[in-house]
């Protein structure tokens, strides 16, 4: 019975999408997606992608290609809980430098990414995440960090707030090119999905498992995503208005299509992603999202990067660069609007 309500429920999600994709393509062609009419569902035939052969010789003068043989496609994931000293174990031969920075020695790297990662209370998630990204972008022959954002104190959670503090903080290290927003509990299942900065701005979470596979709705941007340095200074950042869980990643989707931006997704299967089953921990939902996004446009340049203040605690380990702040509402003043 449960399994036939499983499918119930994935066709009406299905037709659902389905009418609202008629009504929207009957007023607009473009759609943000590497689909022909919105969709992004595997039941469309997509055009396969050429990747180099395993022959391919790398060029230490080159840049790095963006199609390389050792992306082959479908990882196991393995949600296995583990401590995180055991990743010292196992990468011991990946040549990750202190503070989780690595660059490819074969080629030239065509992209620097900053990997940013909202974090409060999910230790057992964070090893499970790191031992599969870290692994498939060296494959991906990018020059990356990661950055663990931690949000200390009684508020409720900011995830908006805390990935503007982890840019302020990653552009003091490096002339990053672009920067991937990443859930901790969010692992990729194809290492196709590139995290360069080709196609940004780029949702790369486009089929999560816990949504049976299915884009929720066309808007939808959570999860993971990403943007180049030179569209989040315009687009003002994320708001920090949104304090509890649920809504700034709509604001962002507003924003970005504010300032002119269309978004894209990954085809095929290659945007899959698994979801470490989790509870959200006494952190609140946001009641008060959907006044804020009814005047995303009015507080684009109001709230985000410019008004952002923090004070951070920085820390480095083996594998990424910690930074705790502890977040209120005052550290984020908006005039009236």
């Amino acid at each position: 019975m449960v399994q036939a309500q499983g499918i119930m429920l994935k066709n009406n999600v299905r037709t659902i999408g389905q009418m609202i994709r008629l009504y929207t393509n009957k007023n607009s062609t473009l759609n943000g997606t590497d689909y022909p009419d919105g969709n992004n569902s595997s039941e469309y035939v997509v055009q396969p992608t050429t990747y180099l052969p395993e022959n391919f010789t790398y060029s230490v003068n080159l840049a790095c290609p963006e199609r390389l043989p050792s992306m082959k496609g479908p990882i196991e994931v393995n949600m296995t809980e583990f401590p995180l000293e055991e990743l010292e174990i196992k990468f011991k031969q990946l040549g990750i430098q202190y503070g989780g920075h690595w660059r490819p020695s074969d080629c030239q790297p065509r992209w620097k990414v900053a990997v940013l990662i909202p974090f409060r209370n999910r230790h057992e998630h964070l090893p499970i995440l790191l031992l599969h990204l870290t692994p498939m972008l060296q494959r991906q022959r990018l020059q990356f960090a990661f950055y663990i954002i931690e949000q200390t104190g009684a508020q409720p959670f900011n995830r908006a707030m805390l990935f503007n503090v982890g840019f302020r903080e990653a552009m003091k290290d490096l002339d990053w090119d672009c920067l991937v927003f990443h859930d901790v509990d969010h692992i990729p299942e194809n290492d196709r999905n590139y995290y360069g900065c080709t196609n940004m701005p780029r949702h790369f979470a486009a089929k999560l498992d816990k949504y049976m596979y299915l884009l929720p709705y066309n808007e939808f941007f959570g999860g993971v995503s990403g943007l180049t340095v030179e569209q989040f200074y315009k687009i003002n950042g994320f708001p920090n208005a949104f304090w509890g869980w649920g809504g700034e990643d709509d604001d962002l989707w507003n924003r970005v299509h504010f300032a002119g931006y269309n978004v894209t997704r990954p085809e095929g299967e290659i945007g899959k992603y698994k979801s470490i089953p989790h509870h959200h921990r006494g952190e609140v939902q946001f009641l008060g999202r959907y006044k804020l996004l009814r005047y995303s446009k009015e507080r684009q340049h109001l709230d985000g990067l410019n008004n952002l203040n923090y004070t951070p605690e920085v820390s480095i380990s083996s594998f990424y660069k910690n930074i705790s702040v502890n977040l209120h509402p005052e550290l984020a003043p908006i005039a009236d609007y």
